[in-house]
């Protein structure tokens, strides 16, 4: 009778393991469906609002300051990523792909945002371009990205494209190099094409480095302050 009560064990045990695995992965699966659902959104966006400051020569500007290009949709796919990075590890092959994907989106927007300030000067996007690395060669890029967090909150009208350095994308990193952005110091931060900026910086630094942030309307921010 011992030995069936092993058996038996062994047995309750497999299966709590096993659909404990199975319910992960269908959830991981999920969560990969989901943020190729918004990129493809994302995509369609993008052309759509390229499609238009193409044909209508004069953009309303005033329509496009009041309602910022592709915002919310970057900071939701943002958040997806994350979690599917925590998940499923920073080396897997389809979060990888994913986050270059995504990388380009940022970019995209990015130029976008560029050509929409120089048309319309009235639209003057306060942005920060933050490269950091999970490849456990940057203890503070984790605060950094809080810090981030917590002042996109607070601030709606400020775009922050946040960049793995060490992912391998050749258009990644022509903009490292437009940006002079050494991949030694990071965390780094190139804010509205100024000089980059290294290290990690506290909440209160940060906004004074962003002087153009009292141009933004502020909201009640859900991020804890505290460490930042």
């Amino acid at each position: 009778m011992t030995w069936q009560k092993y058996i038996l064990a062994f047995v309750i045990t497999a299966a709590i393991f096993g659909t404990a695995f199975y319910i992960a992965t269908r959830l991981d699966a999920q969560r990969i469906a989901d943020i190729r659902t918004t990129q493809d959104a994302i995509s369609i966006d993008i052309l759509s609002s390229e499609t238009q400051f193409e044909l209508l020569g004069n953009l309303d500007c005033k329509a496009i300051s009041q309602n910022p290009v592709l915002s919310e949709e970057l900071n939701t796919i943002a958040g997806k990523l994350s979690v599917a990075e925590q998940n499923l590890g920073t080396d897997n092959s389809q979060v990888t792909l994913l986050k270059k994907q995504y990388s380009l989106f940022e970019i995209k927007d990015y130029l976008l945002m560029q050509q929409i300030s120089q048309k319309c000067h009235n639209f003057k996007p306060v942005y920060v371009l933050y490269f950091y690395s999970n490849a456990g060669d940057c203890a503070d890029c984790s605060r950094a990205g809080d810090v981030l967090t917590y002042l996109r909150e607070t601030y709606p009208g400020l775009r922050v494209y946040s960049f793995d350095y060490n992912l391998d994308l050749s258009a990644l990193r022509t903009l490292e190099t437009l940006r002079y952005v050494a991949g030694n110091k990071l965390p780094a931060f190139v804010i509205n094409n100024r000089a980059p900026v290294y290290g990690f910086k506290t909440l209160q630094q940060m906004q004074s480095l962003i002087p153009e942030l009292k141009t933004l309307a502020t909201t009640t921010a859900t991020t804890t302050t505290t460490g930042i």
